[in-house]
């Protein structure tokens, strides 16, 4: 089994300075990569989030998650470097708590920020781990969120 949990793929436009997954790069059991052309991942029966799949649920407990970590612009181009058959599955309608500000009009809450889809659907996946969140700024409001929902 492998000791990777998460695999990220990151949109080069990505403004590192705001990106809630940038504290959690260095560990061990997450691989980060940034999209380029020939940047090819293999995603066989790896989880990816999207927002149009059937909900995680308890048959997915155990596989690799690879999220594609840029704007909902960016998932287009972040999707081909995925290479085999990905398993795409979205997550429960959990709040953000990050203050988002969206300049066309689409509720900023249907979007979570990267670090809490990480967590939540890690979570949802087996791999219940909080301190995933211990830099995130938010963190507190957001584990009431998910409380709430009873995940």
């Amino acid at each position: 089994m492998s000791s990777i949990l998460a695999t990220i793929v990151r949109h080069p436009d990505e403004n590192l300075a705001k990106c809630t997954l940038e504290p959690l790069r260095l560990r061990k059991e997450l691989s980060f990569f940034q999209f380029s052309a020939s940047l090819n991942i293999e995603a066989s029966e790896a989880i990816v989030l999207s927002v149009e799949a059937p909900l995680i649920s308890k048959a997915d407990v155990g596989r690799p998650l690879i999220l594609l970590d840029g704007n909902w612009k960016h998932v287009p181009k972040l999707k081909s470097c995925l290479t085999g058959a990905p398993i795409y599955r979205s997550l429960p309608k959990v709040p953000t708590a990050y203050p988002r500000r969206n300049d066309e009009g689409l509720d900023p809450l249907e979007g979570l920020a990267s670090v809490e889809a990480l967590y939540l659907a890690l979570k949802l996946l087996g791999h219940h781990d909080p301190s995933l969140l211990s830099q995130y700024h938010w963190r507190e409001q957001f584990l009431k969120s998910v409380a709430l929902f009873k995940i």
